[in-house]
């Protein structure tokens, strides 16, 4: 027998989800409303529903506005491919390929907000709800949300499809919430993926957002929360993971991709762990301390920067320069703890020219422990083909492998600035290669193999 729970949107009574979705969501979730009136029947009351999208391209011009609990959106594929390929390819290469679009469980966001309308008016999916009690368990599966176009950010120096800025947001949270879950999702094209405020007992897991201007970012404050075994790569002005004013963060098993502006970003994130995660940037300021982020854990995490090899994205970057570092902490009782950290750049790429590049940059704080972090720094001379229609895939991957003919690079392995105190460092760079005030912390040097 079928559940009067379960809802297609291809069989759906009302409008054509081809040509809007997201009023076809918005009628089902209002037919859910008016069924589900009693909030304590038996033992029960409002169990909520599910709401499925088949595979197939379906337009978004209406914002879908979620108020119910217990409500799961589901597709059958996260249909994620790359469009930063697709719209830097030659016209005369495009031609020829199998497919050019995302597909799977489609959403094409086609709606335009303006700057004046308010950060969540350019969202696919906008959940709120005010009263008691939060508004819980609502969860997004298995679909993809594709923004379609970046736009011309009026600067007169990108290309439009390269700008990520379009207003567009996949799912954004904008009240209290519980125990949402966020799980194969595929998110491209927006230029902020999933935006989360005040959440509890959140998970992003398992998901595909990348090519985004910010992709995973939880604003207000929070608490217990987990994002995990992702693929994830935001653009040069945005963040791939951020989060402001949480605690119990989990990072754990996400392979982060090295186009955003940082990899990881916590402002006033206190007690929380990041782990077993690989990241990859072609800019400083990999991962950002912000705030007094304090009594956090990085651990067994690997981090690569190296410069970016394909031709139609080097004329961009976060920023940085390399004085910044490519951990930069401001906040206390943090440790960093058997961390493998690789940088390989030639040295004409430096920022400013000639200077040693900084790993580990303890800006403030107290009390911070770095230990037994292993910094491999490299250079060697650049032999990347430049030509503007140079395979990413085979170059990228190709500069990826490459670990011949390297040399040392000289750099600051950590660098403790004056007023932070209290801090240790044991086993993560040699005597010359740490500086800090050592009448006020606490130092033991990498030892040296004798040549």
């Amino acid at each position: 027998m079928a559940s009067e729970n379960f809802y297609d949107v291809t069989c759906y009574h009302a409008g054509n989800p081809y040509e809007d979705i997201g009023s076809v969501i918005n009628s089902i979730i209002a037919d859910i409303k008016s069924r589900q009136t009693v909030p304590d029947l038996n033992g029960g009351g409002k169990p909520g529903a599910v709401i499925y999208i088949p595979p197939g391209d379906y337009r978004l011009v209406t914002q879908v506005v979620i108020d119910v609990s217990y409500l799961k959106i589901a597709g059958s594929g996260h249909g994620f491919t790359s469009s930063s390929i697709r719209f830097n390819t030659p016209a005369d290469e495009l031609a020829q390929w199998r497919e050019v679009w995302p597909g799977g469980s489609r959403i094409r966001v086609d709606i335009s907000p303006e700057a004046t309308d308010g950060e969540a008016a350019g969202a696919a999916f906008y959940v709120k709800r005010t009263g008691n009690p939060r508004i819980s368990s609502v969860e997004f599966a298995d679909f993809c949300i594709d923004g379609l176009h970046f736009i011309d950010d009026g600067s007169g120096q990108n290309d439009a499809e390269n700008t990520y800025k379009n207003g567009k947001t996949g799912i954004y949270v904008g009240s209290a919430n519980d125990s949402f879950r966020i799980t194969g999702m595929g998110l491209i094209y927006l230029e902020h993926g999933v935006t989360v405020h005040d959440a509890d007992a959140l998970a992003i897991d398992n998901n595909f957002i990348a090519e985004c201007g910010n992709c995973i970012e939880l604003k207000g404050m929070g608490q217990a929360s987990r994002i995990a075994n992702n693929f994830v790569g935001a653009g040069y002005r945005g963040h791939s993971i951020y989060a402001e004013n949480y605690g119990g963060i989990l990072v754990s098993s996400n392979n982060v991709f090295p186009r955003g502006a940082s990899s990881i970003y916590f402002s006033g994130v206190v007690r929380s762990s990041i782990t077993g995660n690989r990241f990859h940037s072609f800019y400083p300021g990999m991962l950002v301390f912000a705030a007094n982020s304090c009594e956090n854990l990085v651990s067994s995490n690997h981090f690569l920067r190296d410069r970016e090899p394909w031709a139609p994205m080097q004329k961009y970057d976060n920023g940085l320069d390399d004085l910044f570092g490519l951990l930069h902490i401001d906040g206390s009782n943090n440790s960093f703890i058997a961390n493998h950290i690789s940088e390989t750049i030639d040295t004409q790429y430096i920022k400013p020219l000639g200077v040693k590049p900084v790993i580990v940059h303890v800006v403030a704080g107290n009390g911070n422990y770095i230990a037994n972090n292993h910094i491999v720094a490299t250079t060697e001379m650049s032999h990347i083909n430049d030509a503007a229609n140079s395979a990413c895939f085979s170059t990228q991957v190709g500069a990826l492998l490459s670990t011949n003919n390297l040399k040392t690079l000289e750099v600051t392995a950590v660098l403790v600035q004056r007023g932070s105190v209290r801090n240790t460092v044991l086993d993560s760079g040699s005597d010359d290669q740490v500086e800090m005030d050592r009448t006020m912390n606490a130092f033991r040097g990498t030892p040296v193999p004798r040549q």
